[in-house]
């Protein structure tokens, strides 16, 4: 049986405003997120489709609270929720210190994980 903590992850980082720990596992990403800072993920999802995540994402916030935008509305994951959210959001909102495990198909998740990091590293760049 596969698994892994986020003592084990050997994928991610530590970008100072996150710290991303994640591993494959077959076909799925799992990731340990923690938001050191309130993070819009708006700019660094320019360039994928609608500029919006295109991979659906299925989660638990361990502690604090995420806020995905959609089209048409606003979702809100606190403390204790486990959600799913479907392809075409933007995480807007972060609380800082938010903690949250998150399972992705690994190839849907891949696009999403290349343009937030091209986007961030742009914008560290652009920063000095």
């Amino acid at each position: 049986m596969s698994k892994v903590s986020r003592e084990t992850a050997s994928q991610g980082g530590d970008f100072g405003i996150v710290l991303d720990r994640s591993e494959e596992l077959d076909d799925y990403t799992v990731d340990f997120v923690t938001f050191r800072e309130n993070v819009d993920h708006t700019p660094l999802l320019k360039g994928l489709p609608d500029d919006r995540c295109q991979c659906p994402h299925w989660g638990y916030v361990f502690k604090g609270q995420l806020t995905f935008h959609y089209a048409d509305r606003d979702e809100v994951y606190d403390e204790g929720d486990a959600y799913y959210a479907p392809p075409g959001h933007v995480p807007v909102r972060t609380a800082p210190g938010t903690e949250a495990l998150q399972f992705s198909p690994t190839r849907e998740v891949r696009p999403t994980s290349e343009a937030i990091m091209k986007n961030f590293q742009a914008m560290r760049e652009a920063s000095g």
